[in-house]
């Protein structure tokens, strides 16, 4: 599914040469459910930028679904992020003025679906998150569990085989966040490569494989059985 192979990235910070990355080697396999945890300025960020095709590798290969992205352009890179990666965020992202419905529909709009389908998809993935009786609410008229369930269906919508989660339950109470928990680690069992960046070591022991950063190098690779 996933094989990064002496990955490097590199900063230039004035003078100074930061390695974000440094010669990383990492494989995941399909429906792993894998940790990436590290203090701020470890590289799980950066890592999660390459690994959604947000950013580019400076050196060595990123290998998605027998695919080596590295030398994609951005077309190319966006038209793979559009088809098999889901992106949850910490803050949402919702459009304010766009219903629920329609933040789920925006993905399926920009890749040219027609209308029947897109509508079939979006009502799809607002019953997988539970949110069918709000699909015509805006995001203010929406608590922050409801907001992150509809960027959780707007992640999924083009069914995506790989799901990043940076820091998703960042901005929400405890009750939310082991609710929005409990709906990604779903699609997990339901078949969705899931991939979370978390500095909560209790959300990181959760996952089926723990990798820990640091100074852009993994640290710990421990897969549990």
């Amino acid at each position: 599914m996933i094989r990064l192979e002496k990955l490097s990235r590199k900063f230039h910070v004035g003078n100074q040469v930061v390695h974000a990355l440094d010669e990383v080697d990492l494989e995941i396999n399909p429906n792993d459910y894998v940790s990436i945890m590290g203090v701020s300025g470890s590289g799980k960020s950066t890592l999660l930028n390459i690994l959604g095709l947000l950013d580019t590798p400076t050196s060595g290969d990123y290998i998605l679904s027998g695919i080596n992205t590295s030398k994609m352009d951005d077309d190319e890179m966006a038209g793979i992020r559009s088809t098999k990666i889901g992106f949850i965020f910490q803050s949402f992202h919702l459009i304010p003025r766009l219903t629920a419905f329609e933040n789920i529909e925006m993905p399926m709009i920009l890749s040219g679906i027609n209308p029947n389908e897109r509508s079939m998809k979006v009502n799809s993935a607002l019953e997988k998150v539970g949110l069918t009786d709000r699909s015509d609410h805006k995001p203010e008229q929406l608590s922050g569990g409801q907001r992150q369930r509809v960027a959780i269906a707007r992640s999924i919508v083009m069914e995506p085989d790989v799901l990043l989660a940076d820091e998703p339950t960042g901005n929400l109470d405890t009750t939310s966040g082991n609710e929005v928990v409990k709906l990604i680690e779903e699609l997990n069992l339901a078949g969705l490569t899931l991939i979370v960046v978390t500095h909560d070591r209790e959300m990181g022991e959760r996952s089926n494989r723990l990798i820990e950063l640091r100074d852009g190098k993994i640290i710990n690779d421990q897969r549990k059985s």
